[in-house]
């Protein structure tokens, strides 16, 4: 059978107990508020960039001198969604390829779900740097957050040579919609957005992820059969 590229957002869908994990960690640091929505305002507005945005938040955690291990003990609590370890291997037994496409932090992962680099093709997410004290020094942004998702999807599907209709993308907020629009099969999993449920081809509630596999699956008899 051929094979599908299955593409994952993180934070509410492979990791609970956070939406956000930027907002989890500023709330956690007790940032100011004040200065956390002048930045957001300036980059929803056009001001600034994602990669601008990204590098300011984390700037807030440098002046607090942050290091490592307050990062993992304010994320201590996170863990795998419900159902979200089996789905990820028995996706990976059927020999499909899997990705990860969000705006959430490698820190978040690291600490759910360990062995993410070793189950999955792709990554692409936000990168935490640290130096040799393990003292935060910043931040590599991912280019691939928000509408620009969907560009990380045919990214991918590109370097695969695969087309388009045998990609499967799962997300659970606004910052999905644009790659649930392109798409070949889109899965709203514990919606939090209105309008990604309106344009996503299937809309399962929480809090089992395992629940999206019989829909993969008739998903990629129905791409299998059209090959032939």
């Amino acid at each position: 059978m051929e094979k599908l590229l299955i593409c994952f957002d993180v934070d509410g869908t492979l990791i609970d107990d956070t939406v956000f994990i930027w907002q989890t960690l500023h709330d956690k640091m007790n940032t100011d508020p004040i200065e956390r929505e002048y930045w957001a305002n300036a980059y929803w507005t056009g001001k600034i960039t994602y990669e601008q945005w990204a590098q300011k938040d984390v700037e807030m955690w440098i002046k607090m001198r942050v290091n490592r291990s307050h990062l993992l003990l304010a994320i201590e609590a996170l863990k795998p969604m419900q159902g979200a370890l089996e789905t990820i291997n028995i996706l990976h037994k059927q020999s499909h390829y899997l990705g990860i496409i969000s705006g959430s932090l490698d820190i978040a992962l690291d600490q759910a779900i360990p062995d993410y680099k070793t189950l999955f093709d792709y990554v692409f997410l936000n990168h935490l740097v640290f130096d040799d004290a393990d003292m935060l020094k910043g931040v590599i942004p991912t280019p691939f957050d928000i509408e620009h998702k969907a560009s990380g999807l045919r990214k991918m599907a590109h370097e695969l040579n695969m087309p388009m209709n045998r990609t499967v993308f799962i997300g659970d907020n606004f910052n999905d919609i644009e790659v649930a629009k392109s798409a070949g099969c889109s899965i709203a999993f514990n919606c939090k957005s209105e309008e990604l449920a309106s344009v996503a081809d299937h809309v399962v509630p929480g809090p089992d992820i395992r629940a999206v596999i019989p829909i993969i699956e008739q998903y990629w008899a129905g791409v299998t059969l059209k090959a032939r």
